[in-house]
Formats: C-alpha cells, structure tokens, sequence
C-alpha cells in the first residue's frame, strides 16, 4: 500500500508541475496508457493470491480513478489560463474602423455603366439586343454593308488586318458592329428591333479616338418603318440619357455606305460653362449618325428591298460616357488606373433602371 502511496503522490506532483496541456498529455500516458505506471501495477494483479487481490485491487482501481479526476481538473485548469493568455495577446480594438466591403470597395467601371444605360433605354422600347464576333471576314465587315471596293475603310491605315489564311483571305479586326446586322438579317426573320453593343478596333489614337473602342448600334427591319419612326426614337433616347424632359435635335445630311439617306444628329446644347448641359443653350454637338438601311444591305442579309425597309443608326459609347460624365480623355478609360475608377466608377449595386434614374 505504501508503493501505492507513493506513486499517487509522484504522479500529482507532475501534474502540478505541469505548465501546459502538451505536458500535462505526457503525464497522462506515462500513468495511465499502455505502457504507463499505473497500467503496470495493475497487470500484476493476476499473479497475486485472491486475498492480496481484495485489497490490491480496490486500491489500484482508486488510484487509478483519482489521477484520472486529477489530470482532468488540472486540463481544466490549463485551458481556462491559455484562454486568458490568448485574449490579453490576441487584443482586438473594437475602436477601429470596419474595413470597406468588397461592394463598397469595388467600382462598375463607366463604360459598363453607360452600356446598361444605353440598353436599359432601348429594352424599355422593345428592342433585344444581338452580339457577334470581334473578328470579322472583309465579306461581313466591307462587301455586305456596300463598301464600294477601294474604300478608304478598306485600307491598312484604318483597318487591322490579319494575315491571310489557307484560303488566301484576309481577316479583319470588325471596324463596327454593323456586321452583326446581316448576321442578324440571315438568321432572323423581320420585324427587327436589335441593339447590338460591342468592342470594335480602328488604327486611331489621341484624347477622342482609341485603337480599341466600344459602339452601339441599332436596327428596325419590318415593312412600314421610315425616317419619322427613327427620329422619334433617337429623340425618345435622347431625353431619357442625358435625362431631360424636351431636346432639341437636328439632323444634318450625310453620308454612309450602309444607309440611304444617311443623317448626322445634333442635339442641342449650352458649353458656355464647365459642363455641356443638354436640353438648353444654342450650341449644337454632333452624337450620332443614322439613316434608312440601304437596299443593298438589306439584300446581303436575304431581305428583299421591295417589302422590308428599315433604319439603323450607330452611337459611340465611351464618347457618350466622356459627354454625360465629363472624361476629359479617352486614354484614360483603358489605364487601369485605381484612382480614375475611385472617382469616376460606380458602385456596384446602382444598376440603372428608367423608373430610378440611371445615373443616380
């Protein structure tokens, strides 16, 4: 009984002695796991003599419960005081301010922006919109949309071309999106009301022009629409994106390959200050061009000219975006510079709809 004795006492000194749970585990095993002391003394217990195991054997299963209520009240103790040892070096400021949200953070990019606006505009008049590819044959991107052969359009200093193929043909980055109207014509039966939105390339660069750019264009195919249905609509655009009530417009005679009669449309405005205000003033700035599609475009998408007629017109998105939130600079917009998005970008959650305005 005194072995007994004192192997309790030995093993509750190493359990107080014990300044952590990794140590206090090492002490449990050494006493209690296989190969452990107390385990040991009980193994003996078989080669006794049944009256040594009547008092042996109630005292090691004792010592054994007791140690085991001891190493469990000390891992009590150890865990309470790592708690507290974490909280005082684990200190958080709750005075701190929260760190942004990536939604607060993050900015839509103008460009975005001022395509929904476009496309929110013209969905609410009932038109889909329609994409294509960025590379183009010189069929889809020239010939279908009546560019005459030897075309200024046509040349290497306006036009990035690819290297010729198999077939000895030369593909073309698309120079607008027009060549998603015939794909649209071939494909789809009228009535038409399509915008299509995209990137289009041009051999170009200064404050007002970008190699790479983003255009917009619409098409109305059907039998009985003419050039007062395309005023209207330019007009009805107009007033809900530079958000006024009345504007006033004029259109100029033109000239494109595509249309016949073609129109530039100005819409009136005031530069006399910083701003260019729309709706106001007696300044004129030019925003788009437009007219009746012509009869050999439309027989290049498989319509005949003598049952469809419709109208097409075609707008510059990031000149609208630098017109309607006052970007001085084109390049800007393909910098990648933090601070212009900081200050011209917009939050992600202001999707723009017609009921609530669309640069709120």
């Amino acid at each position: 009984m005194s072995e007994i004795a004192e192997l309790e006492t030995e093993i509750r000194s190493q359990i107080d002695g014990a300044s952590d749970e990794a140590a206090l585990e090492k002490v449990r095993i050494a006493s209690l796991g296989k190969k452990g002391s107390i385990s040991a003394m009980m193994k003996t217990l078989g080669k006794m003599t049944p009256e040594e195991r009547k008092v042996m054997g109630p005292a090691l299963n004792g010592l054994k419960v007791s140690i085991t209520d001891a190493i469990a009240g000390r891992k009590q103790v150890l865990g309470k005081a790592a708690i507290e040892a974490r909280l005082v070096n684990e200190t958080l400021d709750v005075t701190l301010p929260l760190r942004p949200s990536p939604a607060q953070v993050g900015r839509i990019h103008p460009i975005t922006q001022v395509t929904d606006e476009i496309t929110a505009i013209f969905a609410d008049m009932g038109f889909s919109i329609a994409e294509g590819p960025d590379i183009e044959t010189d069929y889809y991107n020239f010939t279908a949309l009546n560019f005459p052969e030897g075309h200024p359009a046509r040349e290497m200093h306006d036009t990035f071309f690819f290297n010729e193929g198999e077939d000895g043909k030369r593909k073309v980055l698309r120079t607008h999106t027009s060549p998603v109207q015939i794909h649209t014509m071939e494909s789809q039966e009228p009535p038409i009301r399509i915008v299509i939105p995209g990137k289009t390339y041009r051999c170009d660069s200064d404050a007002t022009h970008s190699p790479m750019f983003h255009q917009l264009e619409g098409l109305v195919v059907d039998k009985k629409s003419n050039i007062g249905n395309l005023k209207w609509v330019l007009e009805e655009f107009a007033k809900a994106f530079f958000e006024v009530d009345q504007v006033g417009m004029r259109f100029r005679p033109s000239f494109f390959p595509f249309t016949e009669p073609s129109l530039e449309l100005d819409i009136q405005c005031d530069r006399s200050g910083k701003e260019v205000k729309f709706g106001e003033g007696s300044d004129w700035m030019e925003v788009l061009g437009c007219g009746m599609v012509h009869p050999n475009v439309l027989r290049a998408g498989g319509l005949d000219p003598d049952v469809y007629q419709g109208f097409a017109w075609g707008i510059g998105i990031d000149r609208l975006a630098m017109l309607k939130y006052g970007m001085p600079d084109l390049r800007e917009f393909f910098d990648a510079d933090v601070r212009w998005m900081d200050h011209y970008g917009f939050r992600p959650l202001d999707m723009p709809t017609l009921f609530g305005g669309l640069s709120t």
